[in-house]
């Protein structure tokens, strides 16, 4: 699955509900920073988490091939 990243200029919309003001302006260089540093933390967490999973799939595909699941080996005290 691939994901789309947004161009810049990125625009933030803030409410300020004390006065129900609403704020459109663009993102600040920081912000920006922090949201590019988020997006690659989010993606190794995607990639991690399909390498793991694909992992588990392996394993349990192996246990198949022996006639066995994750429950069997429970029950025998080694999952």
């Amino acid at each position: 699955m691939e994901r789309t990243k947004m161009t810049e200029p990125i625009i933030v919309a803030e409410h300020n509900i004390e006065l129900d003001e609403y704020i459109i302006r663009d993102m600040t260089d920081e912000e920006i920073k922090q949201r590019k540093k988020d997006e690659l933390e989010s993606e190794l967490k995607m990639q991690q988490f399909a390498e793991a999973a694909a992992k588990k799939a392996e394993a349990e595909a192996k246990l198949a091939a022996l006639g066995l699941t994750a429950d069997d080996l429970k029950a025998l005290g080694l999952g």
